[in-house]
């Protein structure tokens, strides 16, 4: 069912009004819909912008006040499946293990950070002032977040195929270079290497959560450098999250082997 914000947007709103030539690069139709024109405002809202909004008691209503943060969630969920599609497609000689180590980078803040920038995401997203001051738009997660929220908006606006065709924009090259990558395997050693040759002591990995019966348990690990977390992965067995983990991080830190 659709949901409108309860009053109409300011018309002299310039970000308001950049949101139909943005839409219409992703090629959504315009005029876009009421629907769909609320959850694009909605996944290209940063939560510093509601917050904000709330501390200076603004009074818009309760509608202006969403931000990117649930989109993200069903986001999430639209690229993991339109990535294990493409993978299960296009890598058929890989087992699952290997298909869960690509996916792992493809997924991860660092290239869906890339894919943002692609599509100029920074330029677009609204942010408090205090978070666009602080460089907001070239951070990292904002623009893998947004990213997401992205996809989980073209999700429920009816528009699942273009938000699989934005995707596949970019997971010809991104899968290719990952499997391509000669230390996919061991990126454990890469980052062991790049922490003590900075200095940072050894990787700290920890179990965040496991899941599953005991025959087929599913561990999620984040591995931190100097107590900060840098990278997280999955797997079926604690060593196969452990690298997972480490090869995110190693995107991440943007460290060259």
């Amino acid at each position: 069912m659709s949901h409108t914000p309860s009053t109409p947007p300011p018309s002299n709103d310039p970000w308001l009004e950049a949101i139909e030539p943005f839409a219409a690069t992703l090629g959504l139709p315009a005029p876009l819909d009421d629907h769909t024109r609320h959850l694009l405002e909605q996944a290209l809202t940063h939560s510093s912008y509601t917050y904000e909004l709330k501390q200076s008691n603004n009074p818009l209503p309760e509608d202006w006040l969403n931000n990117y943060e649930r989109l993200e969630f069903l986001g999430d969920a639209v690229l993991k499946l339109v990535v294990s599609e493409y993978l299960f497609e296009h890598f058929p000689h890989y087992r699952e293990g290997e298909l869960t180590k690509i996916r792992a980078v493809v997924v991860s803040d660092a290239m869906l950070a890339e894919f943002a920038e692609d599509i100029k995401l920074g330029h677009i997203m609204r942010f408090g002032p205090n978070e666009a001051k602080q460089g907001g738009r070239k951070k990292q997660s904002s623009l893998a977040c947004s990213f997401e929220a992205l996809l989980g908006a073209l999700f429920l606006s009816g528009h699942f195929i273009l938000a699989r065709d934005l995707l596949l924009r970019f997971l010809g090259d991104a899968c290719a270079r990952v499997d391509a990558d000669p230390t996919r395997n061991n990126y454990k050693a890469v980052l062991q290497e790049f922490t003590q040759g900075e200095g940072l002591g050894l990787p700290d990995y920890r179990v965040a959560k496991q899941t599953g019966p005991a025959h087929k348990r599913q561990f999620n690990i984040e591995v931190y450098v100097a107590d900060k977390c840098v990278g997280t992965g999955t797997g079926h067995s604690k060593k196969e999250a452990q690298q997972a983990a480490a090869q995110v991080a190693v995107n991440a830190l943007d460290i060259h082997p």
